[in-house]
């Protein structure tokens, strides 16, 4: 490698590496704010399983920002290039874009050796464990879930408010039970009440003091003028289930969570013939399988095809303007998988075979990469 290309191929990776790391704080926030933000503001994480957590889910974060920081890297190291005219003094010299774009794509190509790592292998546990830790955190302290002055809808079909906890002790409780729209049916209020943990059973038990119960109308919940008295009672238990958030243990856990090892075993024991499946759903949940290894495949090998169209996108861009290339490649990672998703729709479809179509935005990003590379490079 010599001297031009040493200096393009540093270039690259180190503005790659900085953009991936962008997209991957952005993508870590955005998760930690959804699942990890209410647990802490709770209590019910301590500050070194919070790093830990953090530190999880840094694995499944850069599977998207990878690809991503490609794309944004190179245009914004060849834009820069082109704005200077390096690029111009450089084909002037008599060389061309695929000569000058070889370390580029060597780089590529190592990240997506990197991405197929990340996305058989250290995703999928670190997901696993992620989930497991999360876990194992609030069933060390499970009465944390009730959170004075919050509205709680960590159980099933239920909305809890209280509006004051000492200890075990509640005052000012409200519950509302929700049909499968979310609708209220019934809504009860009681002024005390207490909370109890079931060990056995996994779930919270809510005894309440002087409920007042209303009842909503069965075929239109949301007609207030329908609302009518449910009675009252002295005493009232509900049970409330944490299985949502603690039962990761115990719940199968995803397609995208296993490991190339596993994926190939599950897809082994589904093309052997069960009679206690119907082989429509047996076929059906192998189809899944397919698309999963389809999708880590193609979303790996897309770093390579989002390489391919960066480079002349970045040379014709001939900007420095940092906000004009990172909008640039926003937009197109955008419209990657967003294309990805609509695929995703079709994965009950066997017959229009979901699982090669996620092939679909892969080839496509490099079909009008080759296609705007071979203009460029004749220009």
């Amino acid at each position: 490698m010599n001297l031009i290309h040493r200096h393009i191929f540093a270039g690259v990776v180190l503005t790659c590496g900085a953009a991936v790391g962008l997209f991957a704080f952005v993508l870590m926030i955005g998760n930690a704010l959804k699942d990890l933000l209410g647990l802490v503001l709770s209590g019910q994480l301590a500050p070194d399983t919070f790093v830990r957590l953090i530190a999880l889910l840094i694995p499944f974060v850069v599977s998207y920002a990878l690809p991503m920081g490609m794309l944004t890297g190179i245009l914004l190291v060849l834009g820069r290039m082109s704005s200077d005219r390096e690029i111009t003094a450089l084909r002037a010299s008599g060389l061309s874009v695929a000569w000058l774009s070889a370390p580029i794509l060597f780089s590529a190509m190592l990240g997506v050796l990197l991405c197929l790592a990340i996305n058989f292998q250290f995703m999928p546990l670190a997901r696993v464990a992620y989930h497991q830790e999360l876990a194992e955190a609030v069933r060390q302290n499970p009465l944390s879930f009730i959170v004075p002055k919050t509205f709680i809808h960590d159980f099933p079909d239920r909305v809890i408010y209280v509006g004051e906890k000492n200890g075990e002790v509640l005052k000012d409780i409200w519950i509302w039970e929700l049909d499968k729209q979310k609708r209220v049916i019934n809504s009860g209020r009681a002024a005390s009440g207490r909370i109890d943990f079931d060990g056995a059973h996994n779930q919270l038990v809510l005894a309440l003091n002087s409920l007042s119960v209303e009842v909503h109308d069965a075929k239109d919940p949301e007609d207030t003028a329908k609302i009518h008295s449910g009675g009252a009672s002295d005493q009232a238990t509900f049970n409330l289930p944490l299985s949502k958030i603690t039962g990761m243990q115990s719940v199968r856990p995803k397609l995208k969570w296993l490991t190339f090892s596993q994926l190939v075993a599950e897809w082994r024991r589904l093309d052997q013939p069960d009679p206690a499946v119907a082989t429509a759903d047996r076929l059906q949940q192998q189809m899944r399988v397919q698309i999963t290894f389809h999708e880590k495949f193609a979303t790996a090998f897309s770093v390579l095809s989002f390489a391919l169209v960066a480079i002349p996108l970045g040379i014709k861009v001939s900007r420095k303007e940092t906000s004009a290339n990172l909008g640039i490649g926003l937009a197109l990672a955008m419209g990657y998988y967003f294309v990805t998703i609509v695929v995703g729709w079709f994965d009950n479809s066997p017959g229009l075979r979901p699982d090669l179509l996620m092939w679909l935005p892969t080839l496509t990003f490099q079909a009008l990469g080759l296609r705007m590379f071979y203009k460029l490079d004749r220009s």
